[in-house]
């Protein structure tokens, strides 16, 4: 199977059709620049407005084309801004590629979420939640040309279970002095009570889909790639990885979730932040560890849920 990562400029010109006609004197070449390369998408910029996203395989073709879908279905439901599709067709068989608007803004990674962006956070949260689950599952696995958005169900995480491989995980990073095990037991003591619900995730809200102006409010939301129905505090965990706890659990109070979600959402990141970490420092992942250690800070903040 091609891989994207093989093409080049000149190569995403011929895709898209960038180049002048030989009869027309060639105006100045629209910039065309490689800017990420992931596990699912190989990313260009195309001049200043423009993002290409090349699908790596088959599986994540169709998530992206089930993706254009779903941001237009949630397009009119969310207060803050998601991507627009502009072109959209296969750069090889069966690997799909999308065009959209490149959105301003810069990674939550590299800019703090202000009171506003708290705001912004919450309004995305409230709008998913108020989204009708019930017609997206009454699309799931229907054609491509009914409509239905077909998002998969996403299993609820077992919170025991997840402390018992976190604290191995905090064990672990206790011999490289990097945690201390005994904060995992104060932190993670008690389960919080399960609120079973089921609500449409974004599932994947790390700093870099989140994009941040200036003044730290929220100017988009990238990648919907991962879209699911499921439990509301996977979204909130993501949140305490990339703005921290503090602000993940204000956003998720104004959007009216209770104390017990919002505490679930910090066992997920919490956990989930030993567990990548660990994995890295010992080879078993190649995230970088620089980001790893800066999510487990965020997501270890002390909050008055651990009061």
């Amino acid at each position: 199977m091609p891989h994207p990562s093989a093409l080049d400029a000149d190569a995403v010109r011929r895709l898209l059709d960038l180049d002048s006609p030989p009869a027309v004197p060639a105006p100045t070449p629209v910039p065309v620049q490689r800017v990420a390369e992931g596990s699912e998408h190989v990313t260009w910029t195309i001049g200043t407005d423009r993002v290409l996203r090349m699908a790596v395989d088959e599986d994540t073709s169709l998530r992206q084309r089930r993706e254009l879908r779903l941001r237009d279905a949630l397009r009119e439901h969310l207060p803050v801004a998601v991507p627009r599709s502009l072109a959209a067709g296969e750069w090889a068989p069966g690997l799909a590629y999308t065009v959209d608007t490149l959105l301003p803004g810069l990674s939550a990674e590299r800019r703090t979420v202000s009171g506003t962006g708290e705001q912004d956070l919450s309004g995305l949260l409230a709008g998913l939640r108020s989204y009708d689950a019930g017609n997206i599952e009454g699309g799931a696995g229907g054609d491509e040309g009914d409509g239905g958005l077909g998002l998969p169900s996403e299993p609820w995480r077992d919170l025991a279970e997840l402390k018992a491989r976190a604290l191995v995980a905090a064990r672990q990073l206790a011999a490289d002095r990097e945690f201390d095990p005994t904060l995992v037991e104060r932190r993670l003591h008690t389960p919080p009570a399960p609120e079973p619900s089921v609500v449409l995730l974004h599932n994947d809200l790390k700093g870099e889909h989140l994009l941040v102006d200036e003044d730290g409010a929220l100017t988009g939301v990238l990648d919907w790639t991962d879209a699911a129905l499921g439990d509301p505090a996977e979204d909130i965990a993501g949140l305490a990885l990339s703005v921290g706890a503090s602000a993940a659990v204000r956003a998720a109070a104004l959007a009216s979730y209770g104390p017990q979600v919002c505490l679930r959402g910090l066992w997920l990141a919490r956990c989930d932040t030993l567990l990548n970490l660990a994995d890295a420092l010992y080879g078993q992942d190649d995230s970088p560890i620089p980001l790893l250690r800066s999510q487990r800070g965020r997501a270890w903040q002390l909050t008055p849920l651990d009061l």
